[in-house]
């Protein structure tokens, strides 16, 4: 008898997955929504609150069917005693930052760490309603519920629990899957729920702040979503919430600078510009909030003097002398003022900092040039007494272009593509061609300008 139990109970354990199957039968929960949907037709059902929180729940089944019992952490055995057996595998597949190894069911794709082949996340790929967002209307109803009842709080803030998990879960989910903008969407969704007047837990600017930052990414190929981030940043300022360094404000300046096509850009612009210096009130030793400022006030829109922020960039040099980008933005404040031998003095310590940078040894050489080239206007419209002045004028004229030459040079040597830099070489070679030497590096860059040029 005891050997017949232990085999029917090893029957049991191997059928499992297949008892436990998960069967969908899409016709049967539609028509569930489709009598939940009735039920709120009804004259004498759709004044009780317990009427609208019945249709979310039912909405709220629907949209959790098919991933309810998953979980991050879960084995592929506990996986497909929910599931079943799976249809198709892909091991080592790339999924954002992760390998992962794909496993593919009916209704979802489970994706497994490829260190443990614990799940890591997973997408839905079939819906018992395409296009639309069950949740959504369940939240909707649980709204409605609150209205009629105010006294069903409690109840109804246990089903909207249960909607921002099921949200937050999915924007987790999303971000794990490298899908960015749904993992917005689902962040704003989160928000939305704990925002609801029912809603009794902790009611927090974080899920907005997610979306903002999402948003704000996916604005670099999509400028479509900067909107969506600025709205997103700024819920999540009024409810309170602000990041430990926060980068908040820096994103919220990008959301609104990159808003070109905006009937109210200028708006923006401003609006930028107060949370920038809000922001760095409250946190001084941002970087990025001092490097957006920077491009606000250097930037041809507007009438914003550079050298009032020169004060600000100081200062938080002090808190951080090693910051390159810092130095850079102090440079390019003083190339807008015109002020060419701080604009240098700057993007030294940019290479200082940053040796290879090709980019910030060309602008040296280019910002000596322009330094020649405003001496060499003032020479022509001064008047001389004596040739011994003009010649010694003319002289220090020609070393400051002389001092732009290592510099370009050195930016050739590290990026030999870069046309600008051969183009300016080949025009300051030019114009030194009589100084010893460089009649024959005129020939080089000559040539290279032309072969770049065709």
């Amino acid at each position: 008898m005891k050997k017949l139990l232990f085999a029917v109970l090893a029957v049991m354990v191997m059928a499992t997955p297949m008892v436990n199957a998960q069967k969908i039968n899409k016709e049967s929960v539609r028509a569930k929504l489709a009598k939940a949907d009735a039920t709120l037709e009804d004259a004498k059902k759709n004044v009780k609150a317990s009427t609208w929180i019945n249709h979310a729940k039912t909405y709220y089944d629907a949209a959790t069917i098919a991933t309810k019992d998953l979980y991050a952490g879960m084995t592929m055995d506990d996986v497909q005693m929910v599931l079943g057996e799976p249809v198709g595998s892909r091991m080592g597949v790339q999924l954002g930052q992760m390998t992962c190894n794909e496993f593919q069911f009916p209704w979802v794709t489970v994706y497994t760490a490829a260190s443990n082949n614990l799940v890591t996340t997973w997408i839905t790929t079939d819906f018992v309603v395409e296009n639309k967002d069950l949740c959504a209307v369940a939240l909707s109803s649980l709204n409605k519920a609150f209205e009629l009842e105010p006294k069903q709080q409690e109840k109804i803030s246990e089903e909207l629990n249960k909607l921002k998990n099921y949200y937050s879960q999915c924007g987790n989910v999303c971000l794990d899957a490298a899908q960015y903008v749904d993992a917005a969407y689902f962040y704003t969704m989160t928000d939305k729920v704990i925002s609801s007047p029912a809603f009794m837990g902790e009611k927090t600017g974080l899920f907005s702040y997610y979306a903002g930052y999402l948003y704000t990414v996916d604005g670099q190929t999509n400028p479509k979503s900067y909107e969506l981030g600025a709205l997103a940043l700024n819920k999540a300022l009024a409810e309170g919430f602000c990041d430990e360094e926060g980068n908040v404000y820096y994103y919220l300046y990008v959301c609104y600078a990159n808003q070109k096509d905006s009937p109210v850009y200028m708006a923006n612009l401003e609006r930028a510009k107060q949370l920038l210096m809000e922001g760095l009130a409250k946190y001084p030793n941002n970087a990025d909030i001092v490097q957006g400022l920077i491009n606000l006030y250097t930037a041809e829109e507007g009438d914003n003097n550079p050298a009032d922020l020169i004060e600000l960039v100081d200062k938080a040099l002090e808190r951080d002398a090693q910051n390159a980008g810092l130095w850079f933005g102090r440079g390019r404040i003083f190339f807008a003022l015109e002020n060419y031998d701080e604009a240098i003095a700057s993007f030294k310590k940019v290479i200082e900092i940053t040796p290879e940078d090709a980019m910030t040894w060309f602008y040296i050489g280019y910002f000596y040039t322009l330094k020649g080239d405003a001496a060499n206007e003032a020479f022509y419209e001064r008047e001389y007494t004596s040739y011994e002045e003009q010649d010694k004028d003319m002289k220090a004229i020609t070393e400051t272009y002389k001092e732009a030459l290592p510099y370009l040079e050195k930016s050739y040597e590290l990026n030999p593509e870069h046309f600008s830099t051969v183009e300016t070489l080949k025009a300051l070679t030019f114009r030194l061609r009589e100084e010893p030497g460089i009649m024959e590096k005129y020939n080089k860059y000559n040539e290279i300008y032309k072969q770049m040029a065709q």
